[in-house]
Order: C-alpha cells, then sequence, then structure tokens
C-alpha cells in the first residue's frame, strides 16, 4: 500500500515538474472565477469558436442584466461586492469573446457570425455602459470598474471592426 501511494506521489510531482496537465486538469483550464460550473461546461462543449463566442456574449449580457437588477433591488448584505463582481464578470466576459476573436483569425476560422454579433453586442453594452457613467444609482460604488468596462468595450468593438475586415470572406457557392 505505501508502494502504491509512493508511486502515486512521485507519477503527480514528475507531471508536475515537467509540466505535463492530465487531462481533468487541463479540462478545468476553462473554469474562470466568473463562470458557473455549467457555463464553464457550455464553453468546454462548445464545439466552434463561433459558438463559443456567442456562450461569452450571452454569458457578458446576463451579469449585465443581473448589475441592473441588482441596482434597482439592492441586496441587503454585499450590495457594494454584488455589482463590482458582476462588472468584474461582465468584462471577463467581453475580454474572452475579444479574446476567441483573435484566435479565430489566426487559425483563419470561419468567425464571421461571432465578430458581427460581438460588433452589435458590443454597441448595446456601450449604451447601457455609458448611461450608468453618466449617473447612474449608487454610481461612487462601482466607478472604477465601470470605467474598466467601458474601455474594455470599446477596445472589443474596435477589434471586432477590425477583424470584419480581416477575416476571410464567406465562400461563394456557383451554380454550373
Amino acid at each position: 500500500m505505501k508502494r502504491r501511494l509512493l508511486l502515486a506521489v512521485s507519477w503527480f510531482a514528475v507531471f508536475g515538474a515537467c509540466g505535463v496537465m492530465p487531462a481533468r486538469a487541463f479540462a478545468q483550464r476553462v473554469d474562470k472565477d466568473y463562470l458557473s460550473t455549467v457555463e464553464a461546461g457550455k464553453i468546454r462543449d462548445a464545439e466552434t469558436v463561433n459558438d463559443r463566442i456567442k456562450l461569452f456574449l450571452t454569458f457578458a449580457e446576463d451579469r449585465l442584466m443581473k448589475f441592473q437588477y441588482e441596482l434597482d433591488h439592492p441586496s441587503s448584505n454585499k450590495h457594494a461586492e454584488m455589482l463590482n463582481y458582476l462588472m468584474n464578470s461582465y468584462i471577463g466576459c467581453v475580454d474572452d469573446a475579444a479574446d476567441l476573436i483573435q484566435l479565430g483569425l489566426e487559425k483563419q476560422d470561419n468567425i464571421r457570425q461571432g465578430i458581427d454579433l460581438m460588433a452589435t453586442k458590443s454597441r448595446d453594452f456601450l449604451e447601457v455602459l455609458k448611461k450608468y457613467s453618466a449617473g447612474g444609482p449608487e454610481l461612487e460604488v462601482y466607478k472604477d470598474n465601470l470605467d474598466d468596462a467601458v474601455q474594455g468595450t470599446e477596445d472589443a468593438l474596435k477589434e471586432a471592426e477590425k477583424a470584419k475586415k480581416k477575416a476571410a470572406p464567406p465562400p461563394i457557392r456557383r451554380k454550373n
């Protein structure tokens, strides 16, 4: 029994020292602190980069709606922490979607749908964020995170506009 335990510990030490991760540990890399286990599972299970971009933008929209709800219906405890957490979660999702667009361009995947969705959603998100920047309730509580969110969303929009030009055009079907 001691021998098996020693063998197992040595294997983990060797794999850890070499930088080799077991499959389960590699799969858990997708888990972000702002995603639930169900959401991380959906991201892992998505088959294409387009699907992952859409999921991250859906999650970002969800965080923004929860943020609005929290402002309208403040919780009795940890209200400020919840507002900041939701704003940070929102920008994490937008940043990950933008990163996936860059990855898709590098791999020359067909991500036109994801790029178009990013451009559309980013504009909508910016309207909401700028509304809160102009004078939202309890602005001093989440101002720094809101500024980061506005900046990150503007950057994502610029990246999407650039990506539209870089993305390969869709194939043309010709009739013979």
